[in-house]
């Protein structure tokens, strides 16, 4: 496995990154943003994707398409809170444009929504 040296340890000695491993930089310019799912509706094209209109407390909601149609009810979606990747440049998905990301978790028993602890401002910044 290749190295790379990555600086900035703290202590000013450089410290080493395996390959694949981002630094504090690399997370430090993505945007995870507090969202509440607003409307969720069946893709039109993809039986596994679904249509979310998602408040980040922006002036308009936004649209995510996400791959959890098979792991959620869409009717207990409106009103939920979830986790955005907010500065993920928005790509077409089976015709439909999708601008963001929802973080899920998923094990052995299925795929779980990653959610603020309690409710939080549409928009807030998670760290």
């Amino acid at each position: 496995m290749a190295e790379a040296t990555v600086t900035g340890g703290g202590d000013g000695e450089p410290r080493r990154a395996d390959e694949g491993m981002i630094t504090i930089d690399d997370f430090a310019r993505v945007q995870l943003r507090v969202g509440t799912i607003r409307r969720a509706e069946p893709h039109p094209n993809a039986d596994r994707l679904v249509v979310l209109e998602v408040d980040l407390g922006e002036a308009a909601p936004r649209q995510i398409v996400a791959g959890i149609r098979a792991h959620v009810e869409l009717g207990d979606l409106p009103g939920r809170q979830v986790v955005v990747v907010a500065n993920l440049q928005p790509v077409k998905l089976r015709g439909v444009e999708s601008q963001g990301m929802l973080l899920a978790a998923s094990d052995a028993s299925g795929l779980t929504l990653v959610a603020p602890g309690r409710a939080t401002a549409p928009g807030a910044t998670v760290r």
